[in-house]
């Protein structure tokens, strides 16, 4: 295996089953990788702001162990304990896709085909300039 970035139309992408020969594939393949990388970018803008949302579902007057163990008659905090699990929730979610799809795209970089790479970026950089943008507009 070469160690090496290098121009090729012949890789091998994750699996086995995913193995490019032709200009088409790798162009096809180059794609894929691309569309992955703004899908990390969009996850990632959605975990900040599942987190945004949940510190504003949470009242500063609430204390972290009242969040853990709500009292009986608590006057409706269990219902903001509700929202803050659930906000949490969603946000461990997006973290196991965030990680997921990261250690994807590190492993298609290793592949060493500098138009995997290239891919990755143009990928990433497109999804960084499209949806942070989005992230005020909430």
């Amino acid at each position: 295996m070469q160690m090496t970035f290098f121009f090729s139309d012949t890789v091998v992408l994750l699996f086995d089953f995913w193995s490019v020969h032709t200009p088409t594939g790798l162009a096809l393949s180059v794609l894929v990788v691309a569309l992955l990388s703004v899908l990390y970018e969009v996850v990632k803008m959605g975990k900040a702001r599942v987190l945004r949302r949940a510190l504003l579902a949470v009242p500063p007057s609430l204390s972290r162990e009242e969040l853990l163990e709500p009292e009986e008659g608590d006057g409706g905090r269990g219902a903001t304990q509700g929202r803050w699990f659930q906000f949490h929730v969603a946000q461990a979610l997006l973290h196991v896709v965030q990680v997921v799809l990261g250690y994807a795209l590190m492993l298609a970089v290793m592949s060493y085909n500098a138009w995997v790479f290239l891919g990755v970026l143009v990928g990433s950089t497109v999804g960084y300039f499209v949806v942070y943008p989005l992230l005020r507009v909430g």
